[in-house]
Order: C-alpha cells, then sequence, then structure tokens
C-alpha cells in the first residue's frame, strides 16, 4: 500500500514568526509550527525590504496553510529606538491632534488648530538673509 502525505494541521491563529531571509526573490519566514526544515517564503501587507533579518513578525495563514504564510505586521524592536531615515527631499509627518518633537527640555509642538509652539531654554533664529516676523500681532516680551 502506498504511503500516505499526511497535510500539516492548520494554523488559524496570528503566529509571531522571523524573517530568515530577504533578497531580490522575496522575503522567507520562520515560525513555530513550520513543518518544513527550511524557511517558507510569504507573502505581505506591509513593506519588509527595509528591515533586517531576523525581525520578528505577524504571520496569518491563507485557509490556515503553513505553507502559505502572509505576513500581517512588524513587532516593534523595543530595545533600539525609533530612527527615520529621509532622502532629504521631503519629508511629510502627519497627525490629527498634534506633533511633538521634544529633546530634554526643548520642543517644537504643531497643534491641529495652527499653533505652533516652540520652547526651550535657549531659542535663537539666525538667518543670512532677511528675518521677518508677520502675524495679526506681534508681542515681544
Amino acid at each position: 500500500m502506498p504511503a500516505r502525505l499526511e497535510r500539516p494541521p492548520r494554523i488559524e491563529a496570528p503566529v509571531v514568526g522571523r524573517i530568515m531571509r530577504l533578497d531580490a526573490f522575496g522575503v522567507a519566514v520562520d515560525f513555530p509550527g513550520n513543518p518544513d526544515d527550511i524557511p517558507m517564503a510569504a507573502r505581505s501587507t506591509v513593506p519588509v525590504q527595509q528591515l533586517g533579518v531576523g525581525r520578528e513578525v505577524v504571520l496569518f495563514f491563507e485557509d490556515g496553510d503553513p505553507a502559505r504564510p502572509l505576513i500581517l505586521g512588524v513587532l516593534q524592536d523595543t530595545s533600539s529606538p525609533v530612527q527615520a531615515e529621509v532622502d532629504g527631499e521631503r519629508l511629510v509627518l502627519s497627525a490629527r491632534r498634534e506633533i511633538v518633537l521634544r529633546c530634554g527640555e526643548a520642543s517644537i509642538t504643531l497643534t491641529e488648530a495652527g499653533k505652533v509652539l516652540i520652547r526651550g531654554n535657549y531659542v535663537l533664529s539666525r538667518s543670512s538673509g532677511a528675518n521677518r516676523i508677520k502675524g495679526a500681532a506681534v508681542e515681544i516680551n
């Protein structure tokens, strides 16, 4: 009698896995319950090209099939602060209520009402050209 090929058990719940390969051919992940001894090719709903090998990801499996992993998200690495690198052309930050940039006792706050608040122990405004202050009213001290 020929040997029966058994299907691996279905995985119905999200699983935390790890990126094991990331190259021009795509991304491969490993996870608890992986029926194979090698990382599985995965599709992703989030950008993964900037991530490194070893990053933890949240996986779901199409039709519960462990051979069809789908990356739903990336777990944040809490051991290192969030950093952003930009190309120098333009960076847009958006928030519904306010954006705060803070370093020590200095901060810049942008509010939904259009207020820009600059706070610090020492604030310097310097320009090699004109340095203008315009407003319906300008108050100094």
